[in-house]
């Protein structure tokens, strides 16, 4: 059996890791070993962050919105319920925009959804 040499193979791991921790502080951009934990923690939170960012968003659209439908006199459940009832099919992402940039658009919204919900 021939011998195998494992030099180019390990240091070329350890540069692509090394590489991915350039940034950190102290030992973690220095040392391998601290280099590869921070790094493989770092992946697995920008992986689970990835999704979570969906979340954090619909909150913020709720948030907007729930802002706006006060400010117009109702709540946000009421607001939801009562676009329901009057058949439109609207998500969240549009409503906190048209919230946000176009006002009058977003208050005749309110009042249909205060209409519909007087008819029900």
């Amino acid at each position: 059996m021939a011998r195998v040499k494992r030099g180019v193979t390990g240091r070329a791991r350890h540069k692509k890791i090394l590489e991915l921790a350039e940034g950190m502080g102290g030992t973690r951009r220095l040392l391998f070993k601290p280099a590869n934990e921070a790094v493989m923690h770092a992946l697995a939170y920008a992986y689970r962050d990835r999704k979570q960012r969906k979340g954090d968003m619909r909150g913020l659209w709720i948030a907007r919105i729930n802002a706006a439908t006060r400010q117009n006199g109702m709540p946000y459940n009421q607001f939801m319920h009562g676009l329901k009832c009057a058949g439109i099919d609207l998500n969240r992402k549009v409503l906190s925009e048209l919230a946000v940039s176009d006002t009058a658009s977003f208050q005749h919204l309110v009042e249909l959804a205060k209409g519909s919900l007087a008819k029900a």
